[in-house]
């Protein structure tokens, strides 16, 4: 695992902003139950699930025994029992949630400085439109299944899911009230999306979701037979972009693994902590 020098005030004063974040970002969908040490947040309606986490500012000691009482409160609510938090600002968590039973993924958390250059998606596209998606676009329905399938299919090589794929995928999805749900939250400036779109169909996409001048990139995804294109640093890129000029200062992401950190590195973001995600094993 690498971690930072939290005795660096600069890095402190950024892991305490990220965990501000990711403290605030839920409370716009989601009901919060505190459980001492832990907060768990219960989203209203329909929607991916969310998680339990440190709560706001707890950096002391975490007991197995209080991560249990968490998991049978989600599974009560019949949501996935699942903790994230940062490793370096809450260290004494992992044992405890690893005591519970949970395995934990460690995930390179990375930082783009405020000043850093970062090139146009148009210099990082390959002949695909890279754009953001506004509500009204036709590639919004198919800009919201492509992480799906991309993460269905993990890793960096082109893999077999398609545009055949992709349009099962937005057929499926049709009526079920997911796309009405982004472009509510687009329209409230809560999430912006980027996508390469080619064909009137989106090959990969990703999100941004900005709480005051933070903003994390999630979900970029690119279909696996579309891979090897530079599609996702290209509609990256294009998120940077956004976020920065709706005033954002502090864009963050979580990288998959190792390799797709390095990816990220092209854009000028680095490596400052880790992120956990604690799940039961499969």
């Amino acid at each position: 695992m690498t971690s930072v020098e939290l005795d660096d005030r600069p890095e402190r004063v950024l892991l305490d902003r990220l965990e501000w974040y990711y403290d605030a970002v839920p409370r716009h969908g989601a009901r919060v139950e505190d459980f001492g040490p832990l907060t768990l947040f219960v989203r209203e309606g329909r929607g991916w699930p969310f998680y339990a986490r440190p709560a706001r500012g707890w950096s002391g000691a975490v007991s197995a025994a209080a991560v249990g009482r968490v998991r049978a409160r989600q599974r009560e609510l019949g949501v996935p029992e699942s903790f994230e938090w940062i490793a370096e600002t809450t260290p004494a968590l992992r044992a405890a949630v690893e005591g519970s039973g949970l395995v934990v993924h460690e995930h390179p958390l990375m930082v783009l400085d405020p000043g850093t250059l970062v090139p146009t998606a148009d210099e990082l596209s390959s002949g695909s439109s890279v754009r953001t998606i506004g509500p009204d676009d036709p590639a919004l329905a198919s800009a919201l299944p492509v992480p799906h399938l991309a993460f269905s299919e993990p890793g960096t090589g082109v893999g077999l899911a398609g545009v055949t794929e992709l349009a099962d995928a937005v057929r499926a999805r049709a009526g079920d009230g997911s796309v009405e749900r982004l472009v509510s939250r687009i329209g409230a400036g809560l999430t912006s999306v980027a996508a390469a779109v080619e064909g009137g169909t989106a090959l990969c996409a990703g999100q941004h979701q900005p709480v005051g001048a933070v903003s994390e990139i999630v979900g970029v995804g690119t279909l696996p037979a579309a891979r090897r294109r530079g599609l996702g640093l290209a509609v990256t890129a294009a998120l940077v972009a956004d976020a920065r000029s709706r005033g954002v200062e502090t864009v963050f992401m979580s990288a998959g693994d190792d390799d797709v950190a390095r990816i990220y590195a092209r854009l000028g973001f680095r490596r400052v902590a880790t992120a956990l995600i604690a799940e039961p094993a499969e």
